[in-house]
């Protein structure tokens, strides 16, 4: 297998950084939220596996989930027909992405208040890919929201949403120093932002360092960890590479070989991730929120090792 390009995380060391054998992972942990991400069918033919996703996970009684919005806004209409069927046949809260790329003020107004009168009252809020892409040079759309904290204050005025907005516990890939990075995240929560998502990590001590810098600076709202369980490694690390998150070399050594041995990633995908999130249920995490990339097997074996379990209601609805 062609090795990717491993990028070391940050190595400084903060004191509070917790100590993961302070609880032993089998004593009862008590109570721990989860919520799911997914991204709108690209086809008609593509719909059936994401709603057997969706109705596998929504029984375990998430507090609620997200459907994504493409670059450049390419998913627009499928993102609010996603979510307004959520709204009509699920018991669960759907949070729909919205960005500033790609559309005027007004355009994006609209679209808010198409979520509101189907029934939407949570919203994720991001700046969003330029229409080329990840990495591609950014520029603020003529007569559009020029930055996510903007994107959020309008949201506020339009109703009353809650509204999450993106964290990165190694920084975004634009921001010229951490000093800044905080600073976004500050005019996002100034703004009126009530939570904030991390990109995905591999390392728990990215995330307890980030979130001594986010409270240092100030900031008090939840900053719930992204966990994405590893259903491809190539294109996992491909877009780890692009977003500026690391891949450490241990993780890609655990896939090495197995290219052509479905059965085996899948097994090495489950163990990697729930080791990672009873570390950080170990270490105090209660809140986690999971990439599904619209397949439930995996998220939901990591959810039954966390003590959850369906709601036989809904699993039967």
């Amino acid at each position: 297998m062609m090795s990717p390009i491993i990028r070391t995380p940050h190595t400084e060391s903060l004191s509070s950084v917790r100590v993961s054998s302070l609880r032993p992972s089998r004593n009862a942990w008590g109570t721990v939220r989860v919520s799911f991400e997914f991204f709108p069918a690209k086809n008609a033919e593509a719909e059936p596996a994401l709603w057997e996703a969706i109705n596998r996970l929504t029984p375990l009684q998430p507090e609620f989930v997200t459907v994504t919005y493409g670059a450049g806004g390419s998913t627009r209409e499928r993102t609010l027909n996603t979510v307004s069927r959520i709204v009509r046949e699920t018991n669960v809260a759907p949070a729909a992405h919205l960005t500033c790329v790609g559309a005027t003020r007004a355009e994006v107004d609209d679209i808010v208040r198409a979520f509101w009168a189907a029934g939407v009252r949570r919203i994720v809020a991001l700046r969003g890919d330029p229409p080329g892409g990840v990495g591609a040079r950014y520029e603020p759309f003529p007569g559009g929201y020029q930055t996510t904290a903007e994107l959020v204050a309008g949201i506020k005025k339009i109703g009353n949403f809650n509204v999450a907005v993106s964290a990165y516990p190694e920084s975004h890939p634009e921001s010229g120093s951490w000093q800044a990075d905080i600073d976004v995240l500050k005019a996002k929560v100034d703004a009126g932002a009530d939570m904030a998502i991390t990109q995905f990590f591999f390392e728990n001590d990215l995330y307890f360092r980030y979130l001594d810098r986010v409270r240092a600076a100030g900031i008090p709202i939840p900053i719930i960890p992204g966990i994405v369980p590893v259903q491809n490694f190539r294109q996992t690390a491909n877009f780890a590479q692009k977003t500026g998150a690391s891949v450490p070399q241990w993780l890609a050594d655990r896939f090495e070989g197995l290219d052509d041995d479905a059965a085996t990633r899948r097994l090495i995908a489950a163990a990697v991730a729930a080791e990672q999130v009873i570390d950080l249920v170990d270490r105090g995490v209660q809140d986690f929120h999971f990439y599904t990339m619209n397949r439930a097997d995996l998220v939901y074996a990591i959810c039954h090792l966390l003590g959850l379990r369906p709601n036989e209601a809904l699993q039967a609805a």
